[in-house]
């Protein structure tokens, strides 16, 4: 009889869970310890206070956004961990293609295999050895629990009774009764082959627990992802090919071969299912669930219920969080079925949606980009426009916000981003989600429908096929629209969508184009910064022009908020008046409502933010443009009359020094700063 290394044993593993050095916890228990003992932090998402958790914030490729999604996965994780009626469900997400259902899964399933390699974490389970000894098992000499039951199971099922098992873990090993109480919180019979086995093996040693446990052998639960252990995914196969011995496991011919007692359950091939293979503490993935025909969901709302694989009549116990996704075409075919409804009692679901915010979306743009350096047709560089990421994301986003008769889509876009929106606050836009989130149809709701991240990458892909992003050996940002109308036409099957969809590229248009006005000045300038130092420069007068200190001179000191340093500026009412006037402010009274809205907002942001510079303030920046390409060059259709008609020297001088700042200091290319003042030359797209 083979002898076994001592820190192989039960008893070794038994005191090593006492002193804290492995642990014994169930799915629920792990997932909720593993994102609650990362940073916590508090944020506001379209006006409403919630939780980001960081662990899904960490690594190179990470989840964007998703706030809700998240809360509430973590939250129903959390409930079940506390023996909530959530243990007793599954999680759903439900959502239209495209929008990060399936990555959020994986990336929580990658999260959880690397928070359970670490020593302290490790799942173990436990096999029988010398199996030859015994009568009946033929050849098979050794067999792991099929389940990957925890050794801690075992140890409370030595014994016929529960009590034997709680008398040989406070005598032999040493729990006190608080820790047996909380080990027996989480108490499971052994599943039938590891149960049936173990009696073969009381009865073969008469019961002689020693003898028993020499049999006994605890090994580490593999964490290799192909193999489909700890975390393990199935996805929607077709009606033919999909059965329920992908879930649950067979009869095996080869074990039959060995095994003489036809009642010894281990004649069925547990590991042959998925279910089986995360059965000890992991997480089971089921891609697309609702796709799968009727008799598998109906296996699935057993296993929800009961958490059990149940064959033959024989129940194998299974400590499994269980995860699904669905498109929202295919759950409401299986709505339509009424006879279905006790499937979807049994499920959390969570009604994923795009993401809406444009800054963030910046980040997945830049998912969908890539990250690689992108390379034309005969392998040379390929440049990126500055602007390409912001064009992109602002055309996506729009699609995506519902219209709404209390906001116009540029002031939802803004809203959602947390950015100033004139006269209107992000409490119109809570209520507008909150109206907007009372419709029974799903698609109806705030950020349901529009581009999703895949249309995203579609358009990009049309981007770099193009010939002329070839030829020019550049991403030229306007170019993205084109992709994304063609998209839309492909791709996009309802009209009213498809008529939508283009009049919200219309309007990313129209903010492209006035964000290259503000480009074109900083060019113009030969400073990157020079919009945003005018901007602040109206910021600054407008609270020093009813300072006391403020002299008959009209220089104001103040300390600027970013570097504690004090400075002094000359309040030149002039300049104030203009940019009021191009905001459309005629009255005193109108100047003054706004300037004090911007000192009330000057107060709120640089308090939290010493850095927060007014440039998502959309109307006071091209005010501003607006002002100082008037005064600076006479109006800017000056400056498109020089730019366009370069016959003289001096225009072509102020052409090429422009090209010049855009090249060295703006990060654009020789193609994208041409187009770019091409494209500033034109009338096209004017809001």
């Amino acid at each position: 009889m083979t002898d076994i290394r001592k820190d192989r044993t039960l008893k070794h593993h038994l005191t090593a869970v006492k002193e804290g050095q492995r642990c014994f916890e169930n799915a629920f228990e792990g997932v909720a310890r593993m994102v609650l003992e990362n940073k916590i932090e508090k944020v506001v998402v379209k006006g409403v206070t919630t939780y980001d958790y960081k662990i899904f914030r960490s690594g190179a490729k990470h989840i964007i956004g998703m706030y809700d999604e998240i809360n509430s996965l973590v939250s129903f994780v959390k409930d079940a961990a506390e023996g909530g009626s959530s243990k007793e469900m599954a999680y759903v997400l439900v959502g239209e293609p495209g929008n990060g259902k399936t990555f959020l899964v994986e990336f929580l399933c990658a999260r959880y295999r690397s928070f359970l390699s670490e020593d302290k974490n490790r799942k173990y389970t436990f096999k029988f050895q010398n199996l030859d000894k015994l009568d009946g098992y033929g050849r098979i000499t050794t067999i792991e629990s099929q389940t990957y039951e925890d050794p801690m199971i075992l140890g409370m099922n030595l014994f016929e009774t529960p009590e034997g098992g709680k008398g040989f873990l406070s005598r032999e090993i040493g729990f006190s009764d608080k820790q047996i109480e909380k080990l027996y919180n989480n108490y499971r019979p052994l599943g039938a082959c590891s149960g049936y086995i173990w009696n073969d093996i009381r009865n073969y040693t008469d019961g002689n627990m020693e003898e028993m446990l020499k049999l006994v052998e605890i090994v580490p639960v593999p964490l290799i992802e192909s193999l489909g252990t700890i975390t393990g995914k199935y996805p929607a196969k077709d009606k033919i090919t999909s059965s329920s011995v992908d879930l649950l496991g067979e009869e095996s011919i080869q074990r039959l071969l060995h095994i003489t007692d036809t009642n010894n359950p281990y004649r069925f091939d547990l590991k042959r299912g998925a279910l089986a293979r995360v059965a000890g503490g992991g997480i089971h993935f089921s891609d697309e669930i609702f796709k799968n025909k009727r008799d598998l969901v109906q296996v699935y709302l057993g296993v929800i219920q009961n958490r059990t694989i149940e064959i033959d009549g024989f129940k194998w116990p299974i400590d499994t969080l269980i995860i699904a996704t669905s498109n929202n075409s295919e759950f409401n075919r299986f709505l339509a079925e009424k006879e279905e409804a006790p499937i979807i009692d049994r499920c959390r679901l969570s009604y994923v949606s795009h993401n809406t915010d444009y800054k963030l979306q910046g980040k997945l743009t830049s998912y969908a980009i890539g990250s690689e350096t992108k390379t034309t047709i005969d392998n040379e560089n390929l440049h990126q426009d500055p602007n390409l990421n912001y064009a992109a994301s602002v055309g996506v986003v729009l699609t995506r916000l519902p219209r709404s008769e209390k906001l116009t889509p540029v002031e939802t876009m803004k809203l959602a981003a947390g950015e100033i929106a004139g006269e209107k606050s992000i409490k119109t836009l809570a209520e507008v989600i909150d109206t907007l989130n009372q419709d029974p149809e799903i698609t109806n709701r705030f950020g349901q429908k529009g581009l999703g991240q895949r249309n995203l990458g579609r358009a990009i892909q049309l981007m770099l096929e193009s010939s002329e992003t070839n030829e020019g050996r550049c991403m030229f940002s306007y170019d993205v629209y084109k992709a994304l109308e063609r998209i839309v036409l492909d791709y996009v099957s309802e009209a009213n969508d498809r008529t939508k969809y283009l009049e919200d590229i219309k309007t990313a248009k129209g903010l492209y184009r006035e964000r290259i006005m503000t480009e074109m000045f900083n060019a113009y300038m030969d400073e990157p910064l020079a919009i945003k130092k005018d901007v602040m420069n109206y910021v600054n007068m407008i609270i020093g022009i009813d300072a006391e200190n403020l002299g008959p001179d009209k220089m104001w000191k103040y300390k600027d908020p970013q570097t504690g340093e004090l400075k002094a500026m000359k309040v030149d009412e002039r300049y104030i008046k203009s940019v009021e006037e191009r905001l459309g402010l005629k009255t005193e009274e109108q100047r003054e409502t706004f300037r004090t809205s911007i000192r009330k907002i000057y107060g709120q942001k640089l308090s939290v933010d010493p850095n927060y510079d007014f440039m998502d303030n959309l109307e006071l920046v091209k005010a501003v443009t607006d002002v100082r390409l008037k005064s600076d060059i006479a109006g800017a259709g000056s400056l498109i009359g020089a730019l366009a008609n370069r016959t003289n020297e001096e225009n072509q001088k102020l052409y090429d020094r422009m090209i010049d700042t855009m090249l060295n200091k703006l990060n654009y290319c020789k193609t994208c700063a041409q187009k770019t003042i091409e494209y500033f030359c034109t009338q096209e797209d004017e809001r």
